[in-house]
Parts: C-alpha cells; sequence; structure tokens
C-alpha cells in the first residue's frame, strides 16, 4: 500500500465519498464492458437485391385472305412488309414481360394522324383503338387489335386533301403499357409509323420494343463485434476502479488532524530535526497554531525545527524565546503522558495491569500520586526535572 500522507489527508476528508464513487465507477465499467461483448454493434444499409425488368414489343400478324404468293388462311408474322392484294388487315401484338405473374398490366392502342411540315406537326388527330388487361401468363401478358388498313387509308386521304400544297401526313401507331408489379408501378410508350400505299404497308420498325428497369432494394442489418480496445479499456477502468476502492477501505479509518500534520511534516521536512526539548529551555514560550508557523519562524529566524516525538512538540529555540506548536495543549501540557484513572468502590484497585515501577520512584501515594504532578517543583532544579 502506497504510504503518502496526502493521500491519507485525502481519505480522512472524503473517504466514504471516494469510495462509494469508486465502487459505483468500477461496477458500471464492468457492466458496460459485458454489456459491449454480449450485444455487437449492428448497421444498418440499403443493398441493392435484384432488378425487376419490364419489357413490351409490338409484334404484327396478317392473314392471307386472298390467294396469290401465300395460300389463303396462311399467318404472316413480324414481315417487314404486307401486300394490299394479299389482306388489308393488320393485327398488332403487344406483348409485355413481367417479373411475376401477379403483376397487372393494361395496353392501350390508338393511331395518332399527323399533318408534318418540315419535320414540325401542326395538327394531329388521334383514334383509340381498344384498351385492355390481359392476363399474365409465364411471365407475359399478351394483347391483340385489329387496324383496318383500307380505313386508314381513306383517313389520310381525306387529310391529304385538306392539307395538299401545305404539308405531308403520316400515321402513328401508339401503344401504351402501364404495370404494376407489386413494387413498382409505371407506364411507357412504344410509338412507330405506319406506313399505308396502294399496294402495300408496313410499320416503318418491323418489331419495336422497350424496355424498363426497376432496381430493388432491402434493408439489410450486419452486425460485428465493438472494438476490443473500448472491451479492454472498460475492463481495466472497472478493475482498477475496484481495486481502488477496496485499498481505500483498507486505509480507512484515518484521522483527518494526525494526517494533515502528516503532509506538513513531509512538506517541511528539510527544516525539521528529531530531536528531545527540555522543559526547562526558554525563558518564554509563545504557541503559534500550526505547524507552518513553526517553519516560518525557523526560516526567519535561519533555526531548525526540532521535532519531539515523545511530546508530540514542534519547537523552533531563538534565544531565549521558544516557539512551539502541539496538539495536545500548552508547553507544560506536553510534560505528562496521558493517563485515564478510574475511582474504584468497593474493593481494592486493580494493578494487575499496570506496569512495574522503576527503581527509586516515588510511592503511589507520594510526591507523584493521582492527585497529579506536584506544584512547588523549581522549574530550574534539573535533578527534579530528572526524577520526573
Amino acid at each position: 500500500m502506497i504510504d503518502n500522507p496526502r493521500i491519507d489527508l485525502l481519505v480522512a476528508r472524503y473517504g466514504r465519498t471516494l469510495l462509494v464513487a469508486l465502487a459505483v465507477c468500477g461496477v458500471v465499467a464492468l457492466a458496460l464492458s459485458g454489456w459491449a461483448v454480449a450485444s455487437p454493434e449492428t448497421t444498418t444499409t440499403t443493398q441493392q437485391t435484384g432488378t425487376d425488368r419490364v419489357s413490351t414489343e409490338v409484334g404484327t400478324e396478317a392473314i392471307v385472305e386472298t390467294g396469290g404468293l401465300w395460300p389463303e388462311g396462311t399467318v404472316l408474322e413480324d414481315e417487314p412488309v404486307y401486300l394490299t392484294n394479299a389482306t388489308e388487315t393488320l393485327t398488332l401484338t403487344p406483348r409485355t414481360t413481367v417479373p411475376t405473374n401477379d403483376a397487372s398490366v393494361y395496353h392501350d392502342v390508338t393511331l395518332r394522324y399527323e399533318a408534318v411540315r418540315d419535320g414540325a406537326v401542326f395538327w394531329n388527330e388521334t383514334s383509340q383503338l381498344s384498351r385492355q388487361a390481359p392476363r399474365v401468363r409465364d411471365g407475359v401478358a399478351s394483347s391483340s387489335v385489329d387496324v383496318d388498313v383500307a380505313a386508314v387509308r381513306d383517313r389520310m386521304g381525306e387529310i391529304e386533301r385538306e392539307v395538299a400544297g401545305v404539308g405531308d401526313v403520316r400515321v402513328v401507331a401508339v401503344v401504351e403499357t402501364e404495370y404494376d408489379t407489386g413494387t413498382t408501378a409505371d407506364a411507357f410508350t412504344i410509338e412507330t409509323e405506319l406506313v399505308a400505299t396502294e399496294r402495300a404497308f408496313w410499320l416503318a420498325q418491323p418489331v419495336p420494343s422497350h424496355e424498363e428497369t426497376h432496381p430493388q432494394y432491402a434493408l439489410v442489418t450486419e452486425s460485428e463485434p465493438r472494438s476490443t480496445a473500448l472491451v479492454g479499456l472498460l475492463a481495466v477502468v472497472g478493475t482498477l476502479s475496484l481495486g481502488a476502492a477496496w485499498g481505500l477501505d483498507r486505509r480507512r479509518p484515518i484521522d483527518e488532524k494526525s494526517a494533515r500534520r502528516a503532509v506538513h511534516e513531509r512538506r517541511y521536512a528539510e527544516w525539521i530535526s528529531r530531536g528531545s526539548i527540555p522543559m526547562w529551555i526558554g525563558d518564554h514560550h509563545i504557541a503559534l497554531d500550526t505547524l507552518e508557523d513553526v517553519v516560518d519562524v525557523a526560516i526567519d529566524t535561519s533555526e531548525r525545527v526540532v521535532h519531539d516525538r515523545q511530546r508530540g512538540l514542534f519547537a523552533v529555540v531563538s534565544d531565549d524565546v521558544v516557539y512551539y506548536y502541539t496538539d495536545r495543549g500548552l508547553w507544560e501540557e506536553t510534560a505528562w503522558p496521558n493517563m485515564n484513572l478510574e475511582d474504584t468502590t468497593g474493593g481494592a484497585e486493580d494493578t494487575a495491569g499496570a506496569p512495574p515501577a522503576a527503581p527509586g520512584s516515588a510511592p503511589a501515594d507520594g510526591p507523584v500520586g493521582p492527585g497529579g504532578p506536584p506544584t512547588d517543583i523549581d522549574p530550574d532544579d534539573e535533578d527534579a526535572w530528572e526524577q520526573l
């Protein structure tokens, strides 16, 4: 255990408070270290778990109605051009691929007639062909709508007569796809020009298509052990705090007055010498309040402080003046040991535990008896003081 009067003084003043604080700090630190080990640190991040893809392609079909190059009834699919002498009906077949059969899909097919000059549209008209909600099978929703090419050609002729010499007329097939996959709801549009002449008709893009991608995200929680340094630090702090509390408890109780005097003794050790101070020394005895005051006198007078441990006395002798400090009272009171005399009644005094009398000492009822020290001693008589 560390022998330090400053620590003793601190313990004497705040021992109970320090003990409780250290114990609480130790318990809390160890509890936190245990919690840190048992509760790893978690982080929640958003990570991409996949991608939903929705795509639509617009196919074409035509059934040969009159023989010629193809037998009657032949189904032509996704051809770059269709002859009017074989068929006058074009079937548009939008096919939408979705990531789940639980998705809902709508196909909205229209024809838009436009009057164009120098690439800019100055008039348009929209004709609704169909709006369907096909059922999804194996991730594909398909629908179909027939376009009467002869009727389209007739309407184009009417518009051309109105804008003759001003602009050109064109027809755009528009397929709008609306979808809801459960995680994503959106829509997109495919447009392609439908070209119709007296001899043939075709789509500018034979199989127009479009695809939308939708990344899917999810919250992912990851756990990782807390910092080993933090856990170790908390454990060390807890152990040291409890150890300090145990050591502090072993030092208690400590007298604050004695601890303060020990601090002063160590602080002024270079000015203090141990020795014996006779009672008769000096003609004047001046009691000072603190040991610091005695040391100040020693410094001012270039003397040393003498510590008489038997009398519990610190003194500086300067000429015939003695400056002293003691916690036992006045100068004369330091000459006698502390005695606890108890009167007994109804029998002889118990002397079993009394120390043996020194040779030549006075009997108990002599000059120095229970009544206290004699009062008629000459302070200058050295023989009398030696007897005492």
